[in-house]
């Protein structure tokens, strides 16, 4: 895992107050800042984290258990790769024991800001995992940082973890190894489910379109296709251009449907979906877990809706 730390936190915070001074009631209002300013990554009798965003923090707490607490910055429903740093995010870093990213340039922007505002450590939890172009065609393409969408992914993810949380404690060693394996036994069963669920699907309807072309480690691995109006949500642009050229690709492929994410803006795939005349087939979550109440509140829950919503728009 990649380590570094994270500096100037007087010099940070200043430029953050002076930054944010009309934005002091927004900040306070953050739901996903849930520690008072007093904690110093000791979450009552064991390690407070803060991760980037809500998938991360569901693997993190999945080996931590009941030794500490996990938090996020990104709220559900909006997408980590733009995401504006509010205070109280600067303070849940500060207060924390670790605070872990993804990498593989997700939440770059981010890491650039909280630079200046913490001495907290820093890791990457996607160290080891076989990258993906975000642009198969560039020669010196960055990675696309999707990979969590494969659950044949997760073990990488498990197993930094579950080393990351062995330096912080080391009492908590054999806590975390047996989380860890009950955990990835779960993921092995959701990677079963995902097969025997997807292996029906017709060849030629095998294509995965939505707006952000997020799907490509899921569908490398599981034998799909996939397309997007752009390649990444930073990248988000919607031109008449993508537009036109995913609309050809789907009217080539005659793909009974297509799909909206939940922290996108569906207008595009709405107007993809009528001018290729075809129906959008469900919703798949991309760059959050689902809201509290939603049946997808953690990783497998979202991963098993994404294989069913797939299966019932394809199949037909």
């Amino acid at each position: 895992m990649k380590q570094h730390w994270l500096k100037g936190l007087v010099a940070g915070a200043g430029l953050l107050t002076v930054a944010a001074c009309g934005d002091a009631d927004e900040a306070e209002n953050n739901d996903t800042a849930n520690v008072d300013e007093e904690n110093t990554g000791d979450a009552g009798d064991g390690l407070y984290l803060t991760t980037t965003f809500s998938i991360t923090a569901d693997f993190v707490e999945q080996v931590l258990g009941d030794r500490g607490e996990v938090d996020y910055i990104v709220p559900i429903g909006e997408e980590p790769h733009e995401y504006e740093p509010v205070p109280s995010d600067f303070r849940n870093v500060s207060d924390s024991a670790m605070f872990i990213t993804h990498g593989m340039n997700l939440e770059e922007w981010l890491e650039q800001i909280v630079e200046n505002a913490s001495e907290t450590p820093i890791t990457e939890i996607s160290e080891g995992i076989d990258p993906i172009p975000l642009d198969e065609e560039g020669e010196n393409s960055p990675p696309d940082p999707h990979a969590w969408l494969s659950p044949k992914n997760v073990d990488t993810y498990i197993d930094n973890i579950t080393e990351m949380l062995i330096e912080l404690d080391p009492d908590g060693e054999e806590e975390y190894e047996a989380n860890a394996e009950a955990y990835l036994e779960e993921i092995d069963e959701l990677d079963q489910f995902v097969e025997e669920q997807t292996a029906d699907i017709p060849e030629e309807h095998r294509l995965i379109a939505l707006s952000e072309n997020a799907f490509k480690y899921f569908g490398e691995d599981y034998g799909f296709d996939t397309e997007g109006v752009w390649e990444i949500n930073s990248h988000e642009e919607g031109t008449s251009g993508q537009i036109s050229r995913l609309i050809d690709v789907l009217s080539e492929r005659e793909v009974p449907g297509v799909f909206v994410e939940t922290t996108v803006d569906s207008r595009y795939m709405e107007t993809v979906a009528d001018d290729a005349d075809v129906e959008i087939k469900g919703e798949l979550y991309t760059d959050a877990v689902g809201e509290e109440g939603s049946g997808q509140e953690t990783y497998v829950d979202m991963i098993r809706h994404n294989a069913e919503t797939i299966v019932e728009g394809l199949s037909e």
